[in-house]
């Protein structure tokens, strides 16, 4: 484990090519009754937007998303950094980085893109070699691109889901990708363990054996499956399904549909076990179950349909320790499981200069999207030109979140018990569904009363909402009545 005294150094050396504190000026701000809550929000913003690379680097607008220092952004540091990166205001970053994964691409690496990629605009030397050796992650073009659809419903940016450069990525990835490294549902625990191994395979060499990894996680040697990847495939599959669909391929749509729900119910009739009451999360090229890390992306990928799974697979990953790439994630699976006290614990630690590894990239990342999307409820969705919105908090307390740029506008929302207030920033029209938890007949917008649509969260937690129309420099209210 790299020491956190070498990380402080790293970004020591990092400080000195990086944009400075100035490009927090005019970004998103959040302000709270709980002073811990504002803190944590300020050291996170601060060291996310540390991480923001130079205009003149030669790849383009970027931002850190890998191993410091190496100066690049990997495939799932950046699919989970996206959204959050969107929140600080970094789209144009966040596109050239996307645009640059889609287009790399290629056959010669058996439909795998660069890994990671490095502010030369080349594939950073640490993870490739040539196209027959580098290190690669299967579940990475899911993973990216259930990104792009997160994006597309974030920013509205059509690109993400029809531009060519885009459009191939996605179609590769759900086919031949597929095909080349044998991911078939009926294949995943008989597949051999390089499928694209040539005559030259050398297993003493970390780029032929890691050519292809099936999992995230990286420290189970002679590893045929994980089931993060069955679950990455799932959920790619799942948003490539709703980007044919958005793009009018309604009949391809169903199709890619029925075929990820194999592997949702791959996992539910192969990898749970009964005598634990865990998941598996790998299997072995010896046809042995067994179990590492891989749990935290069932709920990254929303992979799992079992309320009971769901909660002892929740109540193991709370009460184990687990690296700061994982924790990394804790906040945004927390709030969406309704488990918000424990989310926003993590948010305090991950933030806690005491907390070892806390500078790594993706964590203050995962923090911004836990305030943003998780304690906020922030959820855009520009199928709709729709915001909702739903406060996550046991408690009293008032939370204050500016300048969100989202849908092509900017956004502000402050929520207190029982009342939620949304302004629309920009020059474009809205519609805010503002969301309270609880079975309420009407809620009250702006002094009228509405009658409130009554249903459940992803949680299972009831839910009441009604929908607002907010024009260009409005300000609306809604509160249970």
């Amino acid at each position: 484990m790299v020491s956190r005294l070498m990380i402080l150094a790293f970004i020591s050396l990092f400080a000195s090519i990086i944009t400075p504190a100035d490009a927090q000026q005019n970004s998103i701000t959040f302000t709270s009754s709980n002073p811990d809550l504002q803190t944590a929000f300020s050291r996170a913003k601060e060291m996310a937007l540390h991480y923001k690379g130079k205009p003149e680097d030669p790849v383009g607008p970027w931002y850190e998303s890998a191993l410091p220092p190496r100066y690049a952004f990997c495939m799932r540091d950046v699919a989970h950094q996206a959204i959050p990166a969107e929140a600080l205001g970094l789209t144009d970053a966040n596109k050239n980085m996307f645009t640059l994964f889609a287009k790399n691409i290629s056959e010669s690496k058996d439909w795998c893109s660069y890994w990671e990629i490095n502010r030369y605009g080349k594939p950073a030397p640490e993870d490739y070699r040539n196209d027959t050796a580098f290190w690669y992650n299967l579940n990475a073009n899911f993973d990216i691109m259930n990104a792009c659809w997160k994006l597309y419903l974030w920013t509205g940016d059509k690109d993400y889901i029809s531009h060519p450069t885009f459009k191939y990525f996605h179609d590769k990835s759900a086919s031949d990708y597929i095909n080349r490294w044998v991911l078939q549902p009926d294949s995943l625990l008989t597949r051999p363990a390089h499928p694209n191994a040539g005559a030259a395979y050398n297993d003493e060499d970390a780029f032929h054996r890691a050519r292809g990894l099936p999992s995230y996680s990286e420290g189970v040697p002679n590893m045929k499956m994980g089931i993060d990847l069955v679950a990455a495939i799932y959920r790619g599959l799942l948003s490539y399904a709703a980007i044919l669909k958005e793009n009018g391929k309604t009949a391809e749509s169903k199709k890619i549909e029925q075929e990820a729900a194999l592997y949702q119910t791959h996992i539910d009739k192969h990898w749970w076990d009964e005598k634990e009451n865990l998941y598996n999360t790998f299997y072995s090229n010896k046809g042995a179950f067994g179990k590492n890390e891989g749990e935290t992306f069932l709920f990254w990928f929303s992979a799992l349909s079992d309320s009971a799974r769901k909660r002892h697979t929740i109540e193991h990953l709370l009460n184990n320790t687990w690296n700061v790439e994982n924790m990394s994630y804790f906040p945004y699976i927390f709030y969406q499981n309704g488990y918000w006290d424990e989310a926003a614990k993590y948010m305090l630690l991950l933030t806690d200069p005491k907390t070892e590894r806390r500078e790594y990239p993706e964590v203050s990342y995962g923090v911004i999207l836990g305030f943003v999307n998780g304690l906020m409820g922030i959820q855009p969705d520009a199928r709709y030109n729709r915001v909702e919105t739903i406060y996550k908090a046991n408690n009293n307390e008032s939370c204050f979140i500016e300048n969100v740029p989202l849908l092509g506008t900017n956004i502000s929302v402050k929520h207190q018990p029982g009342s939620s207030e949304f302004t629309n920033n920009g020059e474009r029209k809205v519609i805010w569904r503002a969301q309270f938890y609880g079975s309420h007949n009407n809620l009250v917008a702006n002094g009228r009363t509405q009658k409130a649509v009554v249903g459940k969260d992803a949680s299972g937690k009831m839910v009441s909402y009604t929908d607002v129309s907010v024009d260009p420099q409005k300000k609306v209210v809604v509160s249970v009545k």
